[in-house]
C-alpha cells in the first residue's frame, strides 16, 4: 500500500472539491469494504484519500411518486432491512440481503458497491430488470444515469473521474409479479457466484404479461436477457418451452475461466439458471 494524503470533508460538496483539487489523483472512500482490498494490493495508487465518513445525511431510504430513493451513504444492510425497501421492491431487498455476509453489509454502502462496479456483485442485475438509475454529483452540477448506462466493462463506469453517486433511484417493482433472485455459489455463502439470475414475472389467463431477467458474473457488466424476454413474453410457458427459449441467453454472456469455474461451465450454466428463475417467477413445473 502506498502512502496518501487522509481528507475527512464535511459535506458531499467539500468533497467533490478535492476531487477537483486533486485533480485524477484521489479516490472517494465510504465504507471501504473494496477499495481497502484494492489498496492492499496496490491495484490502485491514490495520492490522496477522501473519507466520506463524516459526511452528514445521503443516507435516507424514502418512498414518493412510484419510487425508492437511497442515499448513496445507507448501508447495504439497511437496504436489506428496510421495510420501505421490502414493500415496493422485495426483490431489491433480497438482492442486497445476499451479498458477502452480515459484517460485510453493515458496513458497505450503496453508492460505494454502485461505483466500484464489479460485475459479480448481487444487486445490478436485480437493479436492471428494475430500471434503476443513479444521481450523480460533481462541482459542475449533477445528471442522473440509467443504470443500463452506467456500466460499461469491468470495474468501469460512465463516472467522470470527479463525480460522486449521492442517490440510488428505483422504480417500484410492479404490482402482481412474482419474483427471484437465484445464483449458484462454488465455495461459501459470502463468495462471488459463478452465475446469477434476477427475474420478475406474471401471468394473466395463462399467458406471460410480463417478465424480466437480468444476469450476473457472466461477463463484464450485468445483463438484460432481452431475446429470452421476447421470445416468452404472450406465451403460455411449459417447462420445455421455457427451456428452449433460455438457451438464447448463451450467445450473449461473456464469462471468462476462473476459480468459480470455467467460460463453457458458466456458459452453459447461464441457460440453466435462466430457465430455473423463469419457472420459479411464472409458476411452472420443473421437468
Amino acid at each position: 500500500m502506498n502512502d496518501f494524503h487522509f481528507h475527512a470533508p464535511e459535506t458531499i460538496e467539500e468533497a467533490a472539491a478535492l476531487l477537483v483539487q486533486h485533480d485524477g489523483n484521489a479516490k472517494l472512500i465510504a465504507g471501504g469494504t473494496a477499495l481497502t482490498t484494492l489498496l492492499k494490493q496496490s491495484l490502485v495508487q491514490p495520492e490522496h484519500l477522501v473519507s466520506l465518513h463524516r459526511v452528514k445525511g445521503h443516507d435516507a431510504i424514502t418512498h414518493s411518486e412510484g419510487a425508492l430513493h437511497i442515499g448513496a451513504l445507507a448501508t447495504q444492510r439497511a437496504v436489506e432491512k428496510s421495510d420501505v425497501v421490502k414493500k415496493h421492491a422485495p426483490l431489491l431487498a433480497e438482492a442486497y440481503r445476499r451479498v458477502a455476509t452480515v459484517r460485510i453489509r453493515n458496513v458497505a454502502t450503496v453508492g460505494g458497491g454502485i461505483a466500484h462496479a464489479d460485475p459479480a456483485m448481487d444487486p445490478p442485475p436485480s437493479l436492471l430488470i428494475l430500471g434503476a438509475s443513479v444521481k450523480l454529483m460533481s462541482a459542475k452540477g449533477e445528471r442522473t444515469v440509467a443504470l443500463s448506462e452506467l456500466y460499461v466493462d469491468y470495474y468501469e463506469t460512465t463516472m467522470e473521474p470527479d463525480e460522486i453517486v449521492t442517490e440510488l433511484e428505483v422504480p417500484d417493482q410492479p404490482a402482481g409479479t412474482a419474483w427471484t433472485y437465484i445464483k449458484y455459489l462454488p465455495r461459501t455463502e459470502d463468495d462471488y457466484a459463478t452465475v446469477s439470475v434476477a427475474a420478475i414475472g406474471e401471468l394473466k389467463d395463462g399467458m406471460v404479461a410480463d417478465v424480466r431477467v437480468g444476469l450476473g458474473a457472466l461477463g463484464p457488466t450485468a445483463i438484460r436477457a432481452s431475446a429470452l424476454e421476447d421470445a416468452v413474453r404472450g406465451t403460455s410457458p411449459t417447462h420445455e418451452s421455457l427451456k428452449e427459449a433460455s438457451q438464447s441467453v448463451m450467445d450473449i454472456v461473456d464469462p471468462i475461466d476462473d476459480p468459480r469455474g470455467s467460460a463453457g461451465y458458466k456458459r452453459d450454466m447461464s441457460a440453466v439458471f435462466a430457465r430455473r428463475a423463469m419457472e420459479q417467477v411464472l409458476g411452472v413445473a420443473t421437468g
